[in-house]
């Protein structure tokens, strides 16, 4: 769905990648989809599929539509002249998901995209070029990792770690080994990290030597006090500040966060808008709830690496942000928050059909179509629960076929509809719970 609402021409992928220290097969994902669908013809825009050479493993190819990275690229020019564009030139679509179930195409454009990832990732993160060393864990395919793994640090010319693998392999104390070992002075990662690291105890980040780290981040999703407190005292050994961040892939950058050296540190709250972002907490009429209270936070004037638009469509982009507040201006950012007797900002979680599953946006109708969508399904509902580790986890209830569960355990089938959802939208959107029901 988002090769042909972009129309995209290339793909590059590669032929696997490494997960956990084993190879993991990555093209056959994009064969799969770029496979003649339901009868309807092959996907017309794609013209070529750029492979990497990565894990080395077998991939099936097509030698009509498939290059070798290393055939192509290194016998391209290293030298380009560089050309000036419009600032409103189209920079990146990103696809996030949305309550309707089909994923939203984010455009952003050059000149105030960049503007504010660079800035953000100058004050927010305290980037001193020629003394840090700045790791943002992030997949580079997150906005997080657009922004904070490669726009932002490339432009402030950062030093960076960049690491390929899970946190716990070859051992669950990966992380601080390299930074240990590369002196690694802002770490910037999501919630779900840290509670996952508490699990494990303190014992193994104490075992290594983590003195470099003067600055700590949290982004994706609301950190609860008791995850703050531990990534202060353990990783951070009770000295580094942690900014806890709060934005999303439509804003683009960070919005909201505490400052190093200028804002007092309150674990769990995200606090104060940066310079130049305005921000309120209202009510469902759009007036501004006070201190002490909760509603719904809103944006109340442009900031330069807004969103453009969904791509391809101008109503649902008004409709999805614009409309609830049409008569005051104001982008609704369909988050919950209070505001403190400070008028400090914490997030309170979506007030939409929206899941936060590690600091990643799910639909709930989404990840139902995809159910549906498998031949043994009649129905099938899903709802957010909470999870101690991910914030919230994805728990689906299912109405069979009789004919499949006749011929099959419930529980082989619940697997095969995991397995089913992950190959669909991706294994975030795999149900940790499914209910096999009679009824909804």
């Amino acid at each position: 769905a988002r090769i042909d609402d972009a129309g995209a021409k290339l793909v590059i992928t590669a032929d696997g990648g490494y997960r956990k220290g084993k190879v993991s097969a990555l093209k056959p994902a994009v064969d799969a989809a770029l496979a003649d669908r339901n009868g309807s013809g092959p996907q017309e825009t794609v013209e070529h599929v750029l492979v990497v050479r990565r894990g080395g493993n077998d991939v099936e190819w097509n030698a009509e539509r498939d290059l070798w990275w290393h055939d192509v690229v290194p016998a391209a020019s290293a030298d380009h002249e560089a050309e000036a564009f419009p600032a409103e030139t189209p920079l990146f679509i990103l696809y996030t998901s949305g309550t309707t179930g089909k994923p939203k195409g984010i455009l952003h454009t050059s000149g105030g995209y960049l503007t504010q990832a660079a800035f953000t990732n100058r004050v927010v993160h305290d980037i001193h070029p020629d003394t840090d060393v700045y790791w943002c864990t992030a997949d580079i395919g997150w906005i997080t990792g657009h922004s904070y793994v490669t726009y932002g640090p490339l432009a402030n010319g950062a030093t960076q770690v960049l690491y390929e693998g899970t946190p716990d392999t070859p051992h669950p104390g990966r992380w601080w080994e390299l930074v240990e070992k590369y002196g690694v002075t802002v770490l910037y990662t999501a919630p779900t990290a840290i509670r996952s690291f508490m699990k494990i105890g303190r014992t193994v980040p104490q075992s290594f030597n983590l003195s470099s780290l003067r600055l700590l981040g949290s982004v994706g999703e609301p950190i609860n006090p008791e995850a703050w407190m531990w990534y202060r005292e353990i990783i951070g050994s009770g000295h580094a500040p942690i900014v806890d961040t709060w934005w999303q892939t439509e804003t683009g950058a960070i919005m909201i966060s505490a400052l190093p050296g200028v804002t007092e540190a309150k674990p769990g709250s995200a606090q104060v808008p940066l310079p130049g972002i305005a921000v309120d907490v209202v009510d469902e009429s759009g007036e501004h709830v006070g201190n002490g209270n909760g509603g719904l936070l809103v944006v109340t004037e442009p900031w330069p690496s807004m969103l453009r638009g969904i791509w391809g469509d101008p109503d649902r982009f008004v409709e999805t942000y614009w409309s609830k507040f049409a008569d005051r201006g104001f982008y609704f950012a369909g988050d919950g928050a209070r505001l403190d007797d400070d008028g400090d900002v914490w997030l309170l979680g979506r007030v939409d059909d929206v899941m936060n599953v590690s600091g990643h946006r799910l639909s709930t109708a989404e990840i139902e179509s995809a159910l549906v969508a498998h031949e043994a399904t009649a129905e099938a509902a899903v709802v957010g629960a909470s999870d101690e580790t991910t914030g919230q986890a994805v728990v689906a209830f299912v109405i069979l076929k009789q004919s499949f569960l006749d011929a099959h355990s419930a529980e082989g089938l619940a697997e095969t509809l995991r397995r089913w959802v992950g190959e669909q939208i991706g294994p975030i959107a795999r149900p940790r719970d499914i209910y096999i029901v009679a009824e909804l």
